[in-house]
């Protein structure tokens, strides 16, 4: 007979039976046992350690029951965040990998009596988008980290800002074109005549006389192998349209040098992914240090490593050290004095002429530098703030 112990037969086939998955309802949450028929969970039930186990739950039955419906609901959001994401997924899925683990928290012992309930629950308590199909019932996860939401946040602001200049660019395009155009005619669409013959006896011939010949000599042979009319509209036609073809070359070559010019200077100008200088007004949108400061405007005294500034508030006279990243610029009211913080104009100051909040642009009259009374149009909101 074998010995008893933990590598007797006996034991080994304990554990070997004891492996995946057993029947819920045999299963002992308050003393993490698992029985494997319903004779094991009867004997375990008149045991002295389940007994013990049920006087200390009974002084506090609602405590305890809260508890595991903590952890349940914790462990199974955890996972669906970890293993789906935000992906769309069947709650049966889900459930199929929690229990996967041995030491979960079973559902007989919380709050829900089914999977169901609990799907329910995540979408009334806004954990989960839920919905139910003829397959089942179908949860995603809503990601509400202050770091994701930053994310996603920053990605549209430069998607905004891409197709700004887009917009920009188009802008200026078409009016180049539109001043290329502005001192010419309208070109008028060809009509074509059916083609008569004035009299039969003028017929139009070419003499290709060989030998040199002067200029004189082959004017006065054209116009005698041409007839008077050919004759005429071929020179009415050539002084029409030798001036035109002229005028047309120039305002094409003048419209197409400012393209190239301004091209060049958008180049030089490249953007830059800092903006904050020292004197301007800006306001503080990160939630991290309270309402105090949240949403509140203060004044950039010095800046760090072009991305940190040290901003004293306005209101409370506080001074803070904050990332670009936590401010925003401020806009003020038309006819106030402004700072360009990014762009061509990049350093300048300027007056606030008007706003354009479709465009989330705005209009700006240039006041230093060598285009001091420059208008400017189409200026983002977020490359220029208020002066303090």
């Amino acid at each position: 007979m074998g010995k008893e112990g933990f590598l007797s037969p006996k034991a080994i086939g304990n554990r070997i039976k004891a492996k995946g998955l057993q029947k819920l309802r045999w299963y002992c949450q308050m003393c993490q046992k698992q029985c494997r028929d319903e004779n094991g969970f009867k004997c375990h039930c008149m045991s002295e350690s389940h007994q013990r186990q049920l006087l200390l739950a009974s002084e506090d039955p609602n405590k305890i029951m809260d508890n595991f419906s903590q952890e349940f609901k914790n462990d199974f959001i955890e996972l669906i965040k970890r293993r789906f994401g935000t992906k769309r997924v069947q709650n049966n899925i889900v459930y199929n990998e929690y229990i996967n683990d041995r030491e979960h928290v079973h559902m007989n012992s919380t709050q829900w009596e089914t999977l169901t309930e609990f799907t329910k629950w995540l979408g009334k308590e806004g954990f989960c988008k839920v919905d139910e199909t003829p397959k089942g019932w179908y949860i995603q996860y809503i990601d509400r980290d202050p770091e994701t939401i930053r994310r996603q946040e920053e990605l549209e602001k430069k998607k905004k800002q891409d197709l700004d200049d887009q917009e920009r660019s188009a802008k200026f395009i078409e009016e180049q074109v539109r001043r290329g155009q502005g001192g010419r005619e309208p070109e008028e669409a060809p009509v074509f005549t059916e083609l008569k013959r004035e009299s039969e006896e003028e017929k139009v011939t070419f003499n290709l006389a060989k030998g040199s010949c002067s200029s004189a000599d082959g004017l006065s042979k054209a116009s005698v192998a041409l007839g008077p009319s050919a004759l005429k509209a071929a020179g009415s036609g050539k002084r029409k349209d030798a001036p035109s073809t002229s005028e047309a070359k120039e305002k094409k070559k003048s419209a197409l040098d400012e393209i190239m010019e301004m091209e060049k200077q958008k180049k030089r100008s490249v953007r830059a992914d800092h903006w904050l200088h020292p004197g301007i007004v800006i306001k503080v949108v990160t939630k991290r240090l309270g309402e105090k400061y949240h949403k509140k405007k203060g004044v950039v005294k010095e800046v760090q490593d072009k991305y940190t500034a040290v901003v004293k508030m306005i209101d409370s006279g506080d001074k803070l050290k904050l990332d670009q990243s936590h401010l925003e610029t401020v806009i003020p009211a038309p006819g106030k004095r402004v700072l360009v913080l990014n762009g061509v104009y990049r350093d300048t100051e300027a007056l606030l002429d008007s706003i354009d909040e479709r465009k989330f642009s705005a209009t700006l009259t240039l006041d230093s530098g060598r285009m001091k009374g420059r208008r400017v149009d189409g200026i983002a909101y977020e490359d220029f703030s208020k002066m303090a």
